[in-house]
């Protein structure tokens, strides 16, 4: 379980620059900066956790468990957020996105959450 949480965080940081990179990409922004948060790190190896549970629905259908998991994703991401933002250090606001709730999770990134369950599945089976 441990190198699975420090698996998950490194994958989750590289994740986030790339994706924030894109954001760069799209704005047109010339350094292509990716940007992320050492508060991050283990919220992203939290990730681990869905080591065990992908061996309890490895019987489901993909459908099933990417939606299983975004929601496991979207329960963490919202706990995480309030619990930061509480304290005034979350890494992120989505205050000013459309489909964001109290600015901590935005719906409309349910197909990322989906699809980024589904990749932590893969990379945390056992060899």
């Amino acid at each position: 379980m441990h190198s699975n949480f420090i698996k998950c965080g490194m994958y989750g940081w590289c994740l986030e620059i790339l994706w924030t990179g894109l954001h760069s990409l799209i704005n047109h922004e010339p350094k292509l900066m990716g940007v992320s948060s050492l508060r991050m790190f283990p919220i992203y190896g939290m990730a681990a956790l869905l080591s065990p549970m992908s061996k309890a629905l490895k019987k489901c259908r993909t459908m099933t468990r990417g939606l299983i998991y975004m929601v496991c994703i979207f329960a963490v991401e919202y706990t995480s957020g309030m619990y930061l933002k509480k304290r005034n250090c979350c890494p992120w606001d989505y205050s000013d996105a459309p489909c964001q709730i109290n600015g901590v999770i935005r719906l409309d990134y349910a197909p990322v959450w989906f699809l980024t369950g589904l990749f932590y599945e893969r990379i945390l089976k056992d060899p």
